[in-house]
């Protein structure tokens, strides 16, 4: 699983590397292949960029095949979510190209704030992501509270 966070520069062309502390989790079935796509953030601050290991966004269109495309919502979904994907393949030092439309949805022009988020990658802007982190009407302990509750209990 991806975590931890990391600021890293985009090159001249658009390419970032993947720190070998996220790429280890890459598994040999990706094929030194991501998937980027557009990322969930907030729609008066900003969006990330998404990057799933080939394998892992295999079980992601799995998921989607299953979304009900006649219901407005999924089909706008699948539409959004899958015509901004692309595969890119790391090259020997383990970098990306950022394709030009996904820099601009995420507003990123030279710093990237990269996040590892469990089976993902996040790139960010890191002033977007300072005021992400702002905008959040709770505390983190009242959201640690409230997603870790199970069962009435915290675990």
């Amino acid at each position: 699983m991806f975590k931890g966070h990391f600021l890293h520069n985009l090159d001249s062309k658009n390419r970032i590397s993947i720190p070998s502390k996220l790429k280890r989790f890459i598994s040999p079935a990706a094929e030194n292949t991501l998937v980027l796509t557009k990322g969930v953030g907030l729609d008066e601050v900003g969006h990330c960029i998404d990057l799933f290991p080939k394998d892992l966004f295999a079980t992601i269109e799995e998921n989607l095949s299953k979304l009900n495309q006649y219901n407005k919502n999924h089909a706008r979904f699948i539409r959004v979510f899958l015509h901004s994907a692309e595969e890119q393949t790391m090259d020997g030092q383990s970098r990306v190209i950022i394709p030009p439309h996904l820099l601009e949805y995420a507003k990123i022009e030279k710093d990237v704030l990269i996040l590892g988020s469990l089976n993902k990658i996040e790139f960010w802007n890191p002033v977007i992501y300072e005021q992400y982190e702002k905008a959040s009407l709770d505390s983190f302990e009242d959201i640690a509270e409230n997603v870790m509750q199970i069962n009435g209990q915290i675990s």
